[in-house]
């Protein structure tokens, strides 16, 4: 991945962090995309240059599609090509049909789904121009199966499997791959603060019997994202301990 550059949306935590720490490792520019903490952002950056990579923080609400169109022109103006994308962005905001409100249904599609069409919809003419790319856009196995108390963020997952499977077609005649990784029950932040119960219960469904690691998802990443995934598109990779299988 020498000399290429790599847009990591969501990567100031979690599976989207190492995901960033793994293509740098592999010879990436990346770009850490943020929202939120300039703080944690700049962290993974400085982590990957301690450790003799190259990477920069860059704050963008993926959601918003004009301020994304900016942050790309910005980045094509700055570096001159964009060769790898990584929709990791994603909320979730859980509850139950009957109780899920309109502004909580629509804030997860607007960041899960709507920003991954932002960032390849103002990606996909400069990847055309230089005749290939990588996108791998990240769905979840509540996207495969569905999940109770998840209507949003199923929904959301589910779009971008949709949206990742036609993108590949209209894409492919230029060189580009687009793939998802569905990842399922990841050792994150988000799952160390469930009860044990939660877990307990999480973990028997999982025929392996254990939560994975984020690097497992990021090592698929950067499997998708090298020369040796090229005549692989259209994709969706459960990584999931077998949930899906």
């Amino acid at each position: 991945m020498d000399k290429k550059v790599a847009l990591v949306t969501g990567a100031s935590r979690g599976i989207g962090r190492q995901i960033a720490l793994t293509l740098a490792r592999d010879g990436a520019f990346v770009v850490v995309n943020y929202n939120g903490s300039e703080a944690r952002a700049q962290e993974v950056v400085d982590t990957i240059v301690n450790a003799g990579g190259e990477a920069v923080a860059y704050q963008c609400s993926v959601s918003d599609y004009s301020k994304t169109e900016a942050m790309i022109k910005d980045l094509i103006s700055t570096y001159g090509h964009v060769d790898i994308l990584v929709n990791n962005a994603g909320i979730t905001k859980d509850n139950l049909i009957m109780k899920m409100s309109e502004e909580d249904f629509d804030k997860v599609i607007e960041t899960n789904l709507k920003g991954c069409f932002n960032t390849i919809r103002h990606l996909a003419r400069q990847m055309v121009k230089q005749r290939g790319g990588k996108i791998i856009n990240i769905a979840s196995v509540s996207g495969v199966l569905g999940n109770a108390g998840q209507a949003n963020y199923a929904a959301s997952k589910a779009g971008i499997i949709g949206l990742t499977k036609t993108m590949a077609r209209e894409l492919a005649s230029r060189g580009i791959n687009v793939n998802a990784i569905a990842p399922g029950f990841v050792r994150t932040e988000m799952t160390e603060v469930l009860s044990d119960a939660v877990k307990e219960a999480s973990v028997a469904q999982i025929p392996l019997k254990k939560f994975g690691e984020v690097e497992d998802i990021a090592e698929t990443a950067a499997f998708l994202a090298s020369d040796k995934a090229k005549y692989i598109t259209g994709q969706v990779i459960n990584v999931d301990g077998g949930m899906a299988m």
